[in-house]
């Protein structure tokens, strides 16, 4: 057998590298406006580390690396932000949103129709951590997007504490909580 193009330089299966854990700088790829599946106003946010970002255009390489026929925009590249408390007031997690975008791009959001539009490949930074998950009755620690924050805020942003599952044995007594209400689901399946 002669050796196949591009063996050198094809990566083994299980071979993956995870994102670092800490600050990132990032670039907004798309924001959808849709509704939660309890009604709710949502964004549902795509994104990849910046090109000066310590790992570079990490979700893009995951994305062109992806060998199946339907390809997905990475879950990891993935934010839901449900818009609206309970009590149909802002919620946290969509005024920090806007306000690290705001500040990071030296701007003000225009609201109204086409408010999404205004995001793309704009600047935002994020805050990475080991977030706790299950799958098919399997449990894995991944590093994900805990928050958003300020491009200008990276750099000295701390590593947060892990966030673990409050129904698993290696949950701590008083399980932790992500303080901007972020949704994680397990299936991501919005391609841009």
């Amino acid at each position: 057998m002669q050796k196949p193009n591009n063996y050198d330089n094809t990566k083994a299966s299980g071979s993956y590298t995870p994102i670092n854990e800490g600050g990132h700088h990032l670039v907004i790829k798309k924001v959808e406006e849709t509704k939660s599946s309890t009604g709710k106003q949502m964004l549902i946010v795509l994104f990849d580390t910046a090109k000066n970002d310590g790992q570079p255009e990490f979700y893009t390489t995951e994305f062109r690396n992806d060998i199946r026929p339907e390809k997905k925009w990475p879950r990891g590249g993935t934010q839901y932000i449900v818009c609206e408390d309970d009590n149909g007031n802002c919620s946290r997690s969509f005024k920090t949103f806007v306000s690290c975008f705001e500040h990071s791009n030296n701007c003000e959001a225009i609201w109204g129709d086409g408010f999404a539009n205004q995001f793309k490949n704009k600047k935002i930074g994020g805050v990475f951590g080991k977030v706790e998950n299950e799958y098919n009755g399997k449990v894995t620690m991944r590093t994900e997007l805990r928050w958003f924050c300020s491009d200008d805020k990276v750099e000295g942003a701390n590593v947060p504490e892990p966030k673990y599952l409050s129904n698993h044995a290696s949950a701590p007594s008083t399980p932790a909580t992500d303080e901007n209400g972020f949704i994680t689901p397990d299936d991501s399946d919005l391609p841009f």
